[in-house]
């Protein structure tokens, strides 16, 4: 009997991105990266290998892949059509799932990407404010709009508030009218909003930065300052919307700010997002409400489509069990505080920092408290340890260990070892 050995298409298929796409990726990941299925907590690649997967799409996929009560859903929807352009029932219902979910909000406006929701965010304050310029803080991530790209990422940070353009393509006036803060240094805050109050539309903070959490008090001292001055704050909770708690991380910190963004999760795996927030800013989106200077002017071909509400319905459904977010954050703990004894045995000079749902190894000793801290990481040892990671089977991004409530005990054991052999691997060589 001959037995054939299944063909790896996986080199046919980098070559062929190669010549289509630029750098051969969809900009995501690495070319060689080429994902074919999903189950659960585990991914598996067009060779058939399978992994451990804490990207979940990059977030969205809490509740795991292809979870039966999301398909089952978007199945029974699809044969009905999947956009209308029009109100359907189904977005309809997931808007007033928020309103009741989510602290701040009042009203909510869907689009497709978290790009999308936090320009209209900015842009509602700017609406209702009269005012141009928007604070936010270096290091933080916003989508992929002009204003979102001062300060993402700048390799060598300027002086504050004056912040860098972070891509090619964006003009050099937009820097003019973001004012950019140090995260986590309530006094730089609270001086800077004293000097441009009179100039400033919103301010725009994610209230946990990527990986590093707020000081104690630090996002309450940044409620009141912009309170007192009547300054709209806009949470960006596309990644931790719906993540750290059902009401997200403004339920977790227990701050509620003006206005909130939200993505990944809220869509169930499909192009969603939302605007949410104070029924007197989200007015401006209401042309029979406002004059014609004060209208925002929004539309979106596939916001609020029916086949993405039900898949958010669904993924809400799960998420409001009881025990649901118990279990997130025990798994989390223990993968963080077994990932920090491991560094300490194996000698890595490296932190754990996150929270339990969201959290990753940043290599240095010092302290991080913000954006310019994490510069003294030793990027290169990251780079080879993720790398040893995605050779046992743990699929990740360049950061963030993404924890869904798909992972079970097993996937956490062998997540485990593959932390222990990946340390062998890259402390062997030193």
């Amino acid at each position: 009997m001959n037995i054939q050995t299944p063909v790896d298409p996986t080199n046919d298929l980098v070559e062929q991105a190669r010549r289509v796409l630029p750098g051969g990726s969809f900009g995501n990941m690495p070319a060689e990266v080429i994902l074919k299925e999903g189950r659960g907590g585990r991914i598996f690649d067009e060779a058939g290998k399978e992994y451990v997967d804490f990207l979940l799409g990059s977030g969205p996929m809490f509740i795991g892949h292809a979870h039966p009560e999301v398909t089952a859903a978007v199945q029974a929807q699809v044969p009905l059509g999947t956009t209308f352009f029009g109100n359907n029932r189904h977005g309809i219902a997931l808007a007033e799932a928020i309103v009741e979910a989510v602290p701040c909000a009042e009203q909510v406006r869907f689009v497709c990407s978290g790009t999308e929701a936090d320009l209209y965010a900015m842009r509602a304050a700017r609406a209702f404010r009269k005012r141009d310029k928007i604070l936010k803080f270096e290091g933080g991530y916003h989508g992929m709009s002009d204003y979102a790209l001062v300060s993402l990422a700048p390799k060598s940070p300027g002086n504050f508030p004056r912040g860098s353009i972070d891509s090619a393509g964006i003009p050099k006036s937009v820097a003019d009218e973001m004012v950019v803060a140090a995260f986590n240094d309530i006094d730089m805050v609270r001086s800077l909003i004293e000097e441009q109050k009179d100039e400033l539309a919103g301010v725009i903070v994610e209230p946990f930065q990527r990986l590093i959490p707020p000081k104690p008090g630090f996002l309450q001292a940044l409620r009141e300052v912009t309170a007192e001055h009547g300054i709209p704050l806009i949470f960006d909770e596309v990644v931790t919307g719906f993540r750290f708690a059902y009401g997200g991380a403004q339920e977790y910190y227990g701050v509620t700010p003006d206005l909130c963004t939200l993505g990944k999760i809220v869509g169930g795996g499909f192009a969603l997002a939302a605007i949410a927030g104070r029924a007197d800013i989200m007015k401006h989106f209401d042309r029979l409400a406002m004059t014609d200077e004060d209208f925002i002017f929004q539309v979106g071909t596939l916001s609020g489509n029916p086949v993405a509400a039900v898949a958010g319905l669904a993924t809400l459904e799960v998420l409001k069990r009881p025990g649901t977010y118990d279990g997130v954050f025990a798994n989390g703990r223990k993968l963080m505080d077994t990932l920090s004894e491991l560094l300490k045995k194996y000698g890595v000079r490296a932190q754990v920092i996150g929270e339990p749902p969201l959290f990753d190894i940043i290599f240095t000793d010092q302290p991080v408290k913000d954006y310019r801290d994490t510069l003294k990481a030793d990027t290169a040892l990251q780079k080879r340890f993720n790398q040893a990671l995605r050779a046992r089977g743990i699929m990740k991004g360049e950061s963030k260990y993404y924890v869904s409530v798909a992972h079970t005990q097993a996937d956490i054991d062998h997540t485990i070892g593959a932390w222990e052999e990946a340390l062998k691997e890259i402390t062997s060589s030193r």
